[in-house]
């Protein structure tokens, strides 16, 4: 896993481009690791009316076997970057998705509510060497005209990740039992994490730097004094905010009165995870063609159609609303994460850092307050809940519209705006 500073055959500025075989090999390798960090992490979500049943906790109690471990995820994401810039990109994220996998297979075989807990907790500091560090090294190879699709489909398997791992367990737990979903999930991650490790490409631009407070500071300070980034990191906590609220509640919603679905047919409606395939490797190149501000603001209205029909009574239209607020997020995460990249200049690792520090606070924080909203309102107050998170997100995506692009040569779409 040594990393080096050659430039890759057939580019000439040692830079990945779509189309090559060394982009097709990058992605699959990060597309695996998505599957694993994705699968690994949300495989509890629709395993929550599960714990509630068997440990005798409320819907907000069973909710903190996900928030604990996003909580503890952002904030070691915001050291993760740093030992990745010490210790090298692809030797951090192995181990960072080998140490989970083993975590979750760990979880299966617990026998107590505050066990589960802990490994859940230990789980989000093991995951927080892949998302921060994978961003930063497609900032680091990929081309200009090639991260939005290089960002995307990374992403995609994010989709793939997340919605298998939620299947998985939401339909094993309905047949067999939950720990028998969580152990299958966990396999699946061994695998995908052997996969990346084989296949991923040394770094060719990784530039190693020690471990030092000082510098670090620094170039977390420099991060906040561009005047685009701190608004992306916020829509981050908006967009992650508003989605795993979403998935974290609907379940509860769809197994009771009047729908009284089972927990296999609850899981099967995750599978519409796999519009986030399409969404965020689609909507990132056409971002990239058109411009990021004139993108990202379609997702999140998008996304607020998606919350308006989750509140009306037909099945068909809550289901539909649910896949509208899906294809919204990843498309709305595959632009605001690339565009945190190409802002961020030298500080890649530290502004990766702390976009997914907010995104995971996002889901976190969001994620145990609609518990809140759900005992108190029930769907509906739930539902004027991620509104909220969402119109925000687009106002702030109107803001973004107007901001002075960067010096140099333009991107697509970031000449002057329209008065």
């Amino acid at each position: 896993m040594k990393e080096t500073s050659t430039p890759v055959a057939g580019s000439d500025d040692g830079l990945i481009r779509h189309g090559t075989p060394l982009f097709r090999q990058a992605n699959l390798a990060l597309f695996a690791a998505g599957i694993a960090t994705f699968g690994l992490l949300y495989c509890v979500q629709p395993l929550m009316p599960e714990f509630s049943k068997e440990f005798g906790v409320s819907a907000a109690t069973s909710a903190l076997s996900l928030s604990l471990t996003t909580g503890v995820l952002a904030f070691a994401m915001l050291f993760a970057g740093a030992v990745s810039d010490a210790c090298g990109r692809k030797l951090v994220m192995t181990v960072s998705l080998l140490s989970s996998a083993l975590l979750v297979l760990l979880s299966a075989l617990v026998p107590g509510w505050a066990s589960l807990l802990v490994l859940r907790t230990l789980l989000g500091l093991s995951l927080s060497g892949l998302p921060a560090v994978a961003m930063t090294w497609l900032s680091e190879e990929m081309h200009p005209d090639s991260i939005g699709l290089g960002m995307g489909l990374y992403i995609s398997g994010n989709a793939i990740g997340g919605m298998g791992g939620r299947l998985v367990t939401g339909v094993l737990a309905d047949f067999f039992d939950w720990r028998v979903g969580v152990l299958v999930v966990a396999g699946i991650g061994l695998a995908s994490a052997l996969m990346f490790w084989r296949l991923l490409p040394p770094s060719r631009h990784f530039e190693r730097q020690p471990l030092e407070m000082r510098a670090l500071l620094s170039r977390f300070a420099g991060v906040f004094r561009d005047a685009g980034l701190p608004w992306m990191f916020v829509e981050g906590f908006l967009l992650l905010g508003a989605f795993v609220t979403v998935y974290n509640y609907i379940g509860y919603r769809l197994l009771a009165a009047p729908y009284n679905l089972s927990q296999a047919v609850v899981g099967l409606i995750f599978s519409v995870y796999l519009i986030g395939t399409f969404s965020s490797a689609w909507m990132g190149h056409l971002a990239g063609r058109l411009g990021r501000r004139r993108v990202l603001w379609t997702t999140f209205a998008l996304m607020l159609a998606g919350v308006g029909m989750t509140a009306l009574h037909p099945l068909v239209l809550v289901v539909g609303g649910v896949v509208a607020v899906t294809f919204g997020f990843f498309g709305g995460h595959s632009i605001v994460s690339s565009w945190v990249g190409r802002r961020a200049g030298a500080a890649k690792a530290q502004a990766s850092s702390l976009y997914l520090f907010a995104y995971y606070m996002g889901s976190s924080l969001a994620g145990a307050c609609g518990g809140l909203f759900y005992a108190a309102l029930g769907w509906n107050g739930v539902a004027a809940f991620i509104g909220a998170m969402v119109l925000a997100g687009l106002l702030i995506a109107w803001r973004l519209y107007f901001l002075q692009p960067l010096p140099g040569p333009p991107s697509p779409g970031t000449e002057p705006p329209l008065p």
